[in-house]
């Protein structure tokens, strides 16, 4: 038993990957489920990293990935509970699932790697783990349809699985996220989202790290401290609160914080974990609110390394879109994808009230 009265059922798919159930407090469904008795393919290899001598970064090259399945019909959905006539990769009925993606970017093999130093023409295994997290059974919908109920499950099990995938060997961070809309590229329509494990301090939480260095002590307090005394909040609450930053990117663009320092989800108490469940709700129904059509999004949640900077970086909730207006996006050209030179659309104070008034609505 888990918080909040969530349960966990922890079994194998037929080629040997996990899979894990999450079950609401509550549930209707029985403890026991059915086995995967697919014939399944032997899972690829684990891809190749190459280290980019320009930046020092390191690109998984993924092969297999090409082979994913885009859009499929609502009777071919490969997240759907499996029936007679859709063998999916989930056997069988459920409220929240988690298991290995079969076309990984990281992973299946796991261990230690000593990636320092830059040189040319330098590999190295793609070590880590991918995993999909289904956050409904229904065939459409995005973490903003859920009930309360489901979303504190979803957010149980983001807890159990940070707690769990940085426990394994070699991985240096955790990161659950969710792509929202054919806008964002996204390829199935189901409810779900990702949560990858990587072998090294990703490139964005790397430059973190250089501006805590330079700041000093207290970086997440005082970004807190500063927005919360902004007219850029949109929401607050007694442990959590959501604002457009100050130096926002994006024509849509929310941070989310808590009230005190939690480097990670597994961190985060009884209490933290229900708030959530209803202002990140309210959140993103107010982003979908703002116009006729679905907003979309990239839900990007932040934490802190397993092993460096856990006292200095707090977990930290980015949602972005590119919609700009309602019907034209925001593409990276020249100046942002060159460069890296953002060049900001819409003032966030605008935009802030903008996403009040669909909160509000909601």
């Amino acid at each position: 038993m888990l918080m909040g009265g969530i349960t966990k059922h922890e079994t194998t798919m037929a080629d040997g990957r996990d899979l894990v159930y999450y079950d609401d407090a509550g549930t209707t469904l029985p403890p026991t489920r059915s086995a995967d008795t697919r014939q399944l393919e032997p899972r690829p290899p684990t891809a190749t990293m190459r280290q980019d001598p320009l930046t020092g970064e390191w690109i998984s090259i993924a092969a297999s990935r090409q082979n994913r399945v885009f859009l499929p019909p609502a009777d071919l959905d490969p997240l759907a509970p499996a029936s007679r006539d859709n063998p999916s990769e989930v056997p069988d009925d459920y409220d929240v699932v988690v298991f290995e993606n079969r076309s990984p970017s990281f992973g299946p093999e796991l261990g230690e790697l000593d990636l320092s130093g830059l040189g040319l023409g330098r590999t190295a295994p793609s070590h880590g783990r991918c995993e999909v997290i289904c956050f409904s059974p229904e065939h459409e919908g995005s973490f903003g349809s859920l009930s309360q109920s489901r979303a504190r499950t979803v957010i149980e099990a983001w807890a159990d699985r940070t707690e769990f995938l940085g426990s394994l060997p070699g991985i240096q961070q955790v990161f659950p996220f969710e792509n929202r809309g054919q806008e964002i590229g996204v390829t199935l329509l189901h409810p779900h989202g990702q949560i990858y494990s990587y072998p090294y301090v990703t490139p964005r939480t790397t430059r973190l790290i250089e501006s805590i260095n330079a700041f000093g002590p207290g970086l997440f307090q005082s970004i807190l401290d500063f927005e919360r005394a902004s007219e850029r909040v949109v929401l607050a609450g007694e442990h959590w609160t959501a604002y457009v930053p100050f130096a926002a990117r994006w024509p849509l663009e929310v941070h989310m914080l808590p009230h005190r320092h939690i480097p990670d989800f597994a961190a985060t108490s009884p209490e933290e974990r229900d708030e959530l469940s209803h202002v990140y709700l309210r959140l993103l129904r107010g982003l979908d609110a703002l116009y006729d059509t679905p907003t979309p999004y990239i839900a990007a949640w932040h934490q802190a390394p397993v092993t460096v900077a856990r006292g200095d970086i707090r977990l930290m909730l980015q949602v972005t879109s590119p919609r700009r207006a309602e019907s034209k996006l925001k593409y990276l050209a020249g100046s942002e994808s060159a460069m890296g030179a953002w060049i900001g659309d819409i003032p966030p104070e605008h935009a802030a009230e903008f996403i009040r008034e669909g909160i509000a609505k909601a």
